[in-house]
């Protein structure tokens, strides 16, 4: 009994992930075939399974040819002000583009890096450097960044302001620090490394050190 409930749980805990996963993919799949793969099988004359998605592709690629160009890169600009007129559309739009553009690779200041900072309060903090800018004070100028803490997975969190420098950057890039708040942490490696992107950081304190 103990060898048949050892090897079910070992079973599920390897079959539920992969089957939750194909089903995916497959769902994807499906909802990508279905956008154009009415208008293929009209245009044919027949059904043929992945036309729709291999159309879809395509359109996404010749979309994204004309953003690479400056002209088009200037209709679409235009495009968007156009809809971002309209208030439900608009209201929709801005947060899922913010959100997707956060993880594009030549978005200058999205979650472009994963930093921790020790906060006097809640401690010692992983979140995602979202931007770097300077405080003008009476006393000078102050750099600082902003840093997106996610408490609900990804889609809800809180911003903290911190000096540029008491953060600093472990090597850890912005695909794992993704699946590291997914799984609650339990991704996270048994060491970190400060990479030494921040140049004003004080190697010498806790931050500074690896993980041991």
């Amino acid at each position: 009994m103990q060898w048949l409930r050892r090897s079910f749980i070992a079973g599920f805990f390897v079959t539920v992930p992969l089957a939750i996963s194909v089903a995916a993919l497959v769902w994807i799949f499906g909802v990508i075939d279905g956008f154009t793969a009415p208008v293929a099988a009209q245009v044919l004359g027949r059904e043929v399974p992945g036309i729709g998605l291999l159309i879809t592709l395509s359109a996404v690629l010749a979309v994204g040819g004309v953003a690479t160009n400056v002209i088009g890169r200037r209709m679409l600009a235009r495009g968007e002000q156009w809809l971002m007129l309209v208030p439900v559309f608009r209201t929709i739009y801005a947060p899922v583009k913010q959100l997707i553009v956060a993880f594009s690779p030549d978005n200058e200041y999205g979650f472009k890096r994963v930093v921790m900072v020790e906060d006097p309060i809640r401690g010692r903090m992983i979140g995602f450097l979202t931007k770097e800018f300077t405080l003008d004070r009476l006393s000078g100028k102050e750099t600082l960044v902003a840093i997106y803490v996610p408490t609900n997975h990804l889609y809800l969190g809180d911003v903290a302001i911190y000096p540029r420098t008491s953060v600093f950057f472990p090597d850890i890039s912005v695909q794992e620090g993704v699946r590291m708040f997914l799984t609650g942490g339990m991704s996270l490696p048994d060491r970190l490394r400060d990479t030494g992107r921040n140049d004003a950081s004080d190697h010498g304190s806790p931050l500074g050190r690896p993980r041991r």
